[in-house]
């Protein structure tokens, strides 16, 4: 579980750091609670982050058979499959910066997929 450790240490850290000017940017209304749940952005950063590492088709699955089945230790407090589909609208801008920042640095080269596209109608393979 080093990878795990890593990878939510990693998040953790930017997270710490993107916090603060996030919540400065935001318009406060004094409507709105900001009610603490037992589980972190950081970790829901970190479970949507999971998935895609293991290559799971369907986030259910996952979510059911890995986190529940058998990350429950490293995870002692994950609620239940639909109240974390909940959750997950408040970690996509963290998430969303915290991709951009670990993106590289474009090198030049590109790589263009050169498969042929279909066309509605052999009638109009000249209008395309």
């Amino acid at each position: 579980m080093d990878n795990l450790t890593e990878l939510y240490c990693h998040i953790d850290d930017f997270y710490q750091q993107f916090k603060p000017e996030f919540d400065a940017h935001l318009i406060a209304t004094g409507r709105q609670r900001l009610r603490a749940c037992q589980i972190s952005v950081a970790e829901i950063m970190t479970i949507l982050v999971l998935f895609h590492q293991l290559r799971y088709r369907q986030f259910k699955a996952f979510y059911y058979h890995h986190m529940l089945g058998m990350m429950k230790r490293e995870f002692p407090n994950l609620p239940s499959y639909s109240r974390f589909i909940k959750l997950v609208p408040r970690s996509i801008m963290p998430l969303c910066a915290y991709l951009q920042s670990m993106m590289g640095d474009c090198t030049g080269i590109s790589y263009i997929d050169s498969t042929k596209i279909a066309v509605c109608h052999n009638k109009r393979i000249y209008r395309h």
